[in-house]
């Protein structure tokens, strides 16, 4: 198998928010159909198994399955918006039905009519649509890592982009409309990780420039080159490097676990799992999501490393 991921520059270019394991679940999804013949239709139900998952992600088979079973959660409210032919915004959904299968240990999709339409096999058309292999992206810690390397692969032959407007570079990448307000938040913890993962981890070597109108920062140009030195046995050498530094909790003592949980965007990413007692008393809070953490660090580094959470400033963090 090929492990080809390919869809419409228009759908590539999308606004859309999704988490890094439900990129995940949509590329499978999207090789799969192609790849093993089964075809992509808007009503046949696509299977992604933990097995599959594990071994094309490089993870456990029991971190494959807690994931998927918490991206059935998610998936089916995800949504992403785009201009149709006449240039008129359309807003759609990734699936239209999504369902675990507990005894398999595997996630069932039914793609939407704009999904189908945007992925499906079209030869002779190359040119309207971005391709890659999975491998590229499948060592990625960050979903904003794999949407930029979307985003960029794209210019790959031009090795130059146009200047991405920063509010709808912002949408396309998923950021949140009250995350990272400032430049220098957004390019900290978005643009620069997404840039350093991708000149590690990839077949691309990116750069990129600031537009400003006076001032003010207006938008981002990329210059996008072959990176040479990249290959897949480095690739696995800097992952793990990687994630024994930033994705784990090797060192950390409970303050620092308390700390870490206590941060304000910490909470309004994951404080959605205390329920019932422990999400209305911040000592209890406190107390289940450090043990949360204990069980699965690797769960808390959707958005960036999980020890990010430590270096905020006093008015990041809530305080009972």
């Amino acid at each position: 198998m090929s492990n080809l991921v390919v869809k419409t520059n228009r759908l590539n270019t999308a606004t859309q928010n999704l988490s890094l394991t439900e990129v995940r679940i949509m590329q499978l999804a999207i090789v799969d159909a192609r790849e093993t013949g089964l075809g992509l239709t808007s009503d046949s139900p696509l299977t992604i198994s933990s097995s599959r998952y594990a071994e094309a992600f490089g993870v456990t088979r029991q971190t494959a399955y807690e994931v998927i079973l918490k991206a059935e959660k998610t998936l089916f409210d995800r949504r992403f918006s785009f201009l149709d032919d006449d240039d008129k915004m359309v807003k759609s959904r990734w699936v239209q039905r999504v369902k675990y299968l507990d005894d398999e240990a595997s996630i069932e999709v039914i793609l939407t009519y704009d999904v189908v339409k945007e992925v499906t096999r079209i030869d002779g058309y190359e040119q309207f649509f971005t391709q890659y292999l999975l491998e590229q992206t499948a060592h990625m810690n960050s979903a904003y890592s794999v949407r930029l390397y979307e985003l960029l692969v794209q210019w790959k032959t031009a090795k130059k982009t146009p200047v991405f407007n920063i509010e709808v570079f912002r949408e396309q990448l998923g950021v949140e409309p009250t995350e990272y307000n400032r430049i220098y938040d957004f390019k900290k913890n978005v643009v620069d990780l997404a840039v350093n993962e991708i000149n590690q981890k990839t077949d691309l070597k990116v750069s990129y420039e600031q537009k400003k109108k006076g001032r003010k920062i207006v938008g981002f140009e990329f210059a996008v080159l072959t990176n040479k030195k990249t290959n897949k046995k480095e690739v696995g050498i800097e992952r793990d490097a990687n994630t024994a530094d930033m994705f784990t909790i090797d060192g950390l003592t409970d303050k620092q676990l308390k700390r870490i949980v206590l941060h304000k965007e910490f909470i309004s990413t994951y404080g959605g799992l205390a329920t019932g007692d422990n999400g209305r008393d911040w000592k209890l809070f406190t107390e289940f999501m450090v043990n949360e953490i204990k069980k699965n660090p690797s769960n808390f580094s959707k958005k960036k490393p999980i020890r990010e959470y430590l270096n905020g400033k006093d008015d990041d963090y809530q305080y009972a």
